[in-house]
């Protein structure tokens, strides 16, 4: 560079008094601090692609595991940790508008049979109710239908209690088997509008020099443990988009010194879910935007197909 180590040592002491590099401790030598990592981040970070590889990974990686909407979020956390090498998050929004598909009785003997809830995202809904006492199969399978015709295309949200009621006076005189029915099916409703938690890549701490404090490691795990935690913590930014914190900029305690890439997205209008990557402060910032960009088109396709 036509340099010499006089103007090295000066731009390193001016940048160590502008704030841009601190000494850890004593016997370390002079790394970037948040501030220089939040200058990259804001004004010289550029985006990346993936390499076909790379695309193909994940790619086949869906294509393996995809079974229903919970498998496609627990891919998404697993997927997104190997490819960014460190701790991934991914909170299932709330009311992800489940459509009711049908239901389906299978006998178990003369008085109990096991009920069937299948919604358009691939769930499946299994419980063992009443029924009455040698009710046939094509009994079964009659109620089924007219249940199913009633109830077929619309949101689980949207299956009201009145709507339920009318139901009841029309196809399914049986109280017990109703009961039953009714219980499952708003334990389904609620099942689906509470908001779930992902991870993967917890491991990847022990890989990071810098979680290499055995303390350090207990308190991040601690954390990541607690699952109100990981939500409340991705809530806080469920508004932003794009969103990156480091260091201090993260307001809760234990992650102060680490990074955090978050990204909310949405569907129709419709938040479905936000992933956020949690490592230290010099991971690999546009890696790791370029990864979840991908991660969130392949996810919108996955998703316009599961409603079409």
């Amino acid at each position: 560079l036509g340099i010499s180590p006089a103007t090295i040592r000066n731009e390193m002491s001016d940048l160590e008094l502008l704030g841009y590099l601190e000494q850890p401790h004593t016997s370390a030598g002079r790394v970037p601090s948040a501030q220089a990592y939040r200058f990259y981040v804001d004004s010289l970070i550029e985006p990346g692609s993936l390499t076909d590889n790379d695309m193909a990974l994940i790619n086949s990686w869906y294509k393996e595991r995809r079974r229903n909407i919970d498998d496609i979020f627990q891919s998404t956390a697993k997927i997104l940790s190997r490819m960014t090498q460190n701790v991934s998050m991914v909170l299932a929004n709330k009311d992800t508008g489940a459509v009711f598909r049908y239901i389906k009785f299978l006998p178990l003997d003369s008085s109990h049979a096991i009920l069937c809830i299948v919604t358009d995202d691939g769930n499946v809904d299994n419980c063992v109710v009443e029924i009455p006492l040698g009710m046939r199969p094509e009994e079964m399978d009659y109620l089924a239908g007219r249940i199913s015709s009633v109830l077929e295309g619309k949101e689980l949200s949207e299956i009201s209690d009145e709507l339920l009621s009318a139901l009841h006076m029309d196809v399914a005189e049986d109280k017990v088997l109703f009961t039953s029915f009714l219980q499952a099916i708003k334990r389904m409703s609620r099942k689906q509008n509470e908001q779930r938690v992902f991870l993967g890549g917890t491991k990847q701490l022990l890989n990071q020099p810098e979680f290499r404090d055995v303390e350090r490691v207990k308190s991040l795990l601690g954390i990541l443990e607690e699952e109100k935690v990981v939500r409340d913590l991705l809530v806080a930014g469920e508004d932003s988009g794009l969103k990156i914190t480091i260091g201090t900029e993260n307001k809760f305690t234990g992650i102060q010194d680490c990074s955090m890439v978050q990204a909310t997205y949405r569907l129709n209008g419709k938040i479905v879910g936000t992933m956020a990557v949690l490592g230290p402060t010099r991971m690999e910032y546009g890696k790791v935007i370029t990864v979840m960009d991908y991660l969130h088109k392949y996810l919108k396709t996955i998703f316009e197909q599961e409603k079409e």
